[in-house]
């Protein structure tokens, strides 16, 4: 029996446009997202780097771009946030009939676009349906590393098979499955987080 749910946020309640770099980036010099490029992100997602240190390091690698180009085009991943999932999961949460938590990999500058996204009224509304929010960048850890599932576990005295993940990439689904909690790998664009009931 499912007595938990933790969410991912990204493609699970806001809209995301994940192939706005590769897309963008071609309009610069250095058309290569590397292996340092994707590290450097990484940093940024557990809070290793400032949002302004994350800029002037995209600077060097893309000379081109300004910081305020580079801004924007790093927050245009951010897309809407539809109302009929913001009243979802508050129903869901004033129902309590389950412990809802959110955990997700992100970082300074996109969440500050998210607020600005979705207006902080509603951000709020969001927040407050969860016992713990969790951000990566907040608690400098991120998915798929196995510790970041047994901190969210072990923080809120969860038991694993009674807990069920919700992830829009399976390589975060499986690394959770591998401390016995059940997973929902939800398929963006085919499923949608209001089906959840199918689930548990």
């Amino acid at each position: 029996m499912i007595k938990n749910i933790i969410f991912d946020f990204g493609d699970v309640f806001i809209n995301l446009d994940k192939e706005i770099l590769f897309r963008e980036i071609q309009k610069y010099d250095n058309t290569n997202l590397t292996a340092d490029l994707l590290a450097l992100s990484n940093d940024f997602e557990v809070g290793a780097i400032s949002s302004g240190d994350f800029v002037k390091k995209l600077q060097i690698a893309f000379p081109s771009a300004s910081s305020q180009e580079i801004v924007r085009i790093w927050n245009g991943m951010i897309l809407d946030f539809p109302e009929y999932r913001l009243e979802f999961i508050e129903k869901l949460a004033q129902e309590k009939t389950h412990r809802l938590f959110l955990l997700s990999n992100t970082n300074a500058l996109h969440i500050s676009k998210v607020i600005e996204t979705m207006g902080e009224h509603n951000y709020h509304r969001f927040k407050n349906c969860f016992e713990q929010f969790y951000l990566s960048h907040e608690i400098e850890m991120r998915k798929p590393n196995k510790d970041i599932y047994g901190f969210v576990l072990k923080e809120n005295d969860l038991n694993a098979p009674e807990t069920l993940f919700i992830d829009d990439t399976l390589e975060n689904t499986l690394a959770a499955e591998q401390l016995g909690i059940k997973t929902w790998n939800i398929s963006v664009g085919k499923e949608d987080i209001i089906q959840l009931n199918s689930r548990i």
